[in-house]
């Protein structure tokens, strides 16, 4: 077995790990910096159970309703061989074939794992990438992987269409209205930036058969239902500048190895199920591990990380707490008592610390100033 498989094995325990997503790449992305979830997303560590086991249950994500309709959507856009999808396909991408052929990667001959899923999409679209004819080929839950701070994190796309134009193009099936033309700008970008993670996905792979990095378009096909009815429009929208902002942050994400060798060689997040599939791993030997790893909280954390009331309650009194701006902005001060310290005079600036110090200074004259002209 590989030695890093083998390690993240035994820090997450023994339950199965969770599968990285295009959602979880693009929260990791947007705290690079944060070795905590960095290290919990690469071993597959369902970071909801820990925070629960810790008393810090997720207060975020999706709904149950909100799944459901999600899946019968997908379910209705994909019926018949896709043959709704289609038709919107060939509007958008000028697919003018009568009939495009469908195969389905959820599993490879009843075998579902990873690995083999991945090595059959990968024969397919090199099989397809090869062909010179302007074929249409639809590959449904096809499996990819994107390397991750040393390490492979595998992805499925609701669906990869192919041809038109001699390109692939991403698929990305979302259950959020567009009503007049228009969706919710929050919801747009959100999946914008989970199909950029696809694309540069699969523009590694077909890199690695020698195809150029535009045989994958960078314009992705966003299928949503129209108004308030659950017919579904396709729209095209190009996450160049998505791709442009993934690669940058993962450039910055520290090397998995990096954070393991500094590790103490036991540590595992296990949570010790019963037979009855309860947690019986003590909160206290649970937060001593999880605080092993250092963590870089912000207040967007409380969105994205299932971890971030647990981060939160940790880095009480720090200047993270304020915000990456705030704590950026204050050169490297970590302790909001050493700031209010070092504003009023009753510290002494460290080394490094005075041209901070006479800033903070400057701004508490300014405070104390302004206050007193208002009484």
């Amino acid at each position: 077995m590989d030695p890093l498989v083998d390690r993240l094995d035994r820090i997450r325990g023994t339950v199965a790990p969770r599968n990285h997503n295009a959602r979880t790449i693009a929260a990791l992305t947007s705290n690079p910096g944060c070795g905590r979830r960095g290290l919990m997303d690469a071993a597959g560590v369902n970071k909801g159970a820990v925070a629960g086991q810790l008393g810090f249950p997720a207060g975020f994500g999706q709904s149950r309703f909100a799944i459901a309709r999600g899946n019968a959507f997908e379910a209705q856009v994909k019926a018949d061989g896709a043959a709704e999808l289609l038709q919107l396909l060939r509007e958008r991408l000028g697919l003018a074939i009568p009939e495009v052929a469908y195969d389905d990667l959820s599993n490879v001959g009843g075998n579902a794992s990873r690995e083999v899923r991945y090595a059959r999409t990968k024969a397919l679209l090199a099989r397809a990438a090869a062909d010179r004819d302007d074929a249409g080929t639809l590959f449904d839950h096809p499996m990819l992987r994107l390397e991750i701070a040393g390490y492979y994190a595998y992805l499925e796309p609701d669906l990869i269409a192919f041809r038109a134009g001699g390109k692939f193009h991403v698929v990305e099936i979302k259950s959020f209205a567009v009503i007049d033309g228009q969706a919710d700008p929050g919801k747009t970008a959100a999946a914008a930036t989970q199909s950029a993670v696809y694309v540069m996905a699969m523009r590694e792979l077909l890199a690695e058969l020698g195809h150029p990095e535009d045989t994958v378009s960078h314009n992705v096909v966003l299928v949503c239902p129209e108004n308030f009815a659950n017919r579904p429009t396709a729209t095209l929208v190009d996450v160049r500048k998505q791709l442009t902002v993934l690669r940058r942050q993962l450039s910055r994400l520290t090397r998995l190895e990096a954070i393991l060798d500094a590790l103490p060689a036991g540590l595992t997040f296990d949570l010790a199920y019963d037979s009855e599939q309860q947690a019986t791993r003590p909160a206290d030997e649970l937060r001593k591990a999880v605080s092993t790893i250092d963590a870089r909280y912000s207040p967007d954390c409380l969105g994205t990380c299932e971890m971030a009331f647990f981060c939160r309650d940790e880095s009480a009194g720090s200047t993270s707490a304020l915000g990456r701006s705030v704590r950026d902005d204050l050169g490297g001060v970590e302790s909001i008592g050493t700031v209010l310290g070092l504003a009023r005079g009753t510290l002494t600036p460290g080394a490094g610390q005075e041209e901070i110090a006479g800033l903070l200074r400057f701004a508490h004259k300014l405070r104390t100033e302004c206050l007193d002209g208002i009484g």
